[in-house]
């Protein structure tokens, strides 16, 4: 079943976080990121506490880029501007971090018209965006930051127990709900860009879906299995980007045929030249693009290129320099070394220095 519908919607949520948010530039490598982070890893962009209290959310909502309805919504929703933007945070992150070695690196600074394209890149921004969406609103709600939903309706555990044992389910019941209502009814459209976006934020959605697992807790004496607790939760975000990055390395190419069953526009995958297979519908986990992507080599309108990028000589120099070569630098970098636990309590350790050699993409 499909969860969102208007990829219009989602693209007016998110494009006013993501273009403040890209313009930061900020490596994940710097924040020495694991994928187990907490949902906001800036400082100062909102906070894992509880939901702001009195004029706070609804100053927040305004600033937001929301139609009126939703801005409505968010009004009613202590904590929800909080999370709309910790998803934009966390989306964010976790594209630079699966396309770090490749020549389009996420960045959009002054560069969002590859928003409006459909490329390869924008199907996996939609889909990172909504999967981010659906996994901030459920995590949001087993926090305690939103006051309208809690953990999740596991049979048998009621949210005071959830609490109790420390134990409170990611709620992504609630989550996808209540984004299919804030993104609005489902409306056909005859154009296939909207449709090929509501499909990429519907695999989005998938992801998360397909990484919701139970988990266990034993309680008794002397840790014996008495009294067992199980709950539902979330992969880290981490497994659902490199699942959404395996789809963008498969993604389909597709164009527009007409269902005249059910008399509106269907996505499909063209016969490919000397392929003995007919042209094919898309399965609902594929991400899908309509144009080929420019090179990223050079600067354009769509990326700052990949001169000064730094790159690895054994395994992605090659491919993201696009032949024009690297350059070799050597430097020196300190670390910590010989590390012994002192009595007490904390480890002492030595400065060492190392030489190390640093390779970026020639001009």
């Amino acid at each position: 079943m499909s969860v969102l519908h208007r990829s219009q919607d989602l693209s007016q949520l998110l494009q006013p976080e993501l273009k403040k948010i890209w313009a930061l530039q900020l490596a994940p490598e710097a924040w020495g990121l694991t994928g187990r982070e907490v949902l906001t890893p800036f400082p100062g962009l909102g906070t894992a506490a509880a939901p702001a209290q009195g004029g706070a959310h609804l100053k927040q909502c305004d600033l937001l880029k929301l139609s009126r309805r939703q801005k409505q919504m968010c009004r009613r929703e202590p904590g929800l501007a909080e999370t709309l933007r910790d998803a934009a945070h966390l989306g964010l992150l976790e594209c630079q971090f699966q396309f770090r070695h490749e020549r389009w690196n996420c960045s959009l600074e002054g560069r969002s018209g590859l928003l409006k394209r459909g490329f390869k890149e924008t199907a996996f921004l939609y889909a990172v965006s909504s999967a981010a969406l659906t996994h901030a609103l459920a995590r949001a709600c087993s926090a305690g930051r939103m006051e309208r939903c809690t953990c999740d309706d596991s049979p048998g555990l009621e949210s005071r127990q959830a609490w109790q044992w420390g134990v409170c389910g990611d709620n992504l019941k609630y989550s996808t709900k209540f984004l299919s209502n804030f993104l609005g009814p489902k409306r056909g459209s005859k154009d296939l860009r909207a449709r090929a976006d509501a499909h990429n934020t519907h695999v989005g959605i998938k992801a998360v879906k397909s990484g919701l697992r139970t988990t266990c807790k034993c309680h008794g004496v002397s840790g014996s299995c008495a009294v067992r607790t199980c709950w539902k939760q979330l992969s880290p975000f981490r497994e659902t980007g490199q699942v959404l990055k395996l789809r963008y390395d498969s993604a389909v190419k597709v164009a527009s045929a007409t269902n005249e069953a059910l008399g509106r526009l269907e996505l499909w995958a063209p016969t490919r030249p000397g392929s003995p297979t007919k042209g094919l519908v898309p399965r609902s986990g594929d991400l899908v693009y309509m144009e080929d992507s420019p090179s990223f080599c050079r600067p354009s309108k769509y990326s700052p290129g990949t001169a000064g990028r730094v790159c690895s000589r054994e395994a992605s120099c090659s491919s993201l320099c696009c032949g024009r070569g690297y350059d070799t630098q050597s430097r020196l970098v300190a670390f910590s070394c010989h590390c012994q636990v002192q009595w007490c309590c904390y480890v002492e350790c030595q400065q060492c220095v190392q030489e190390e050699l640093v390779y970026t993409c020639k001009h």
